[in-house]
């Protein structure tokens, strides 16, 4: 996955805390942020809402391949995620 640089302001004493975390864990804080992002994303990002709710079962096979595929796409994922 491609990174992009961006910039954030903190305030001093968060900066110079988030620094000495950062050497006592020997990681970076790049690593501390993206993880502080991802956690906050998590619990505040609202689950998807998908279109359709569908249970049964069908002679014709290719229906429930085609109703994964639209689950996937709806929730944001591409074949082969887990």
């Amino acid at each position: 996955m491609a990174t992009l640089r961006t910039t954030i302001l903190l305030d001093a004493d968060l900066l110079e805390r988030l620094g000495r975390h950062a050497h006592r864990e020997r990681t970076t804080k790049t690593a501390i942020i993206t993880a502080a992002v991802e956690a906050w994303l998590d619990e505040h990002e609202a689950a998807p809402e998908f279109p359709f709710v569908g249970i049964g079962r069908s002679s014709h096979g290719r229906l429930s391949l085609d109703g994964r595929s639209i689950a996937r796409r709806e929730a944001g994922r591409r074949p082969g995620d887990r």
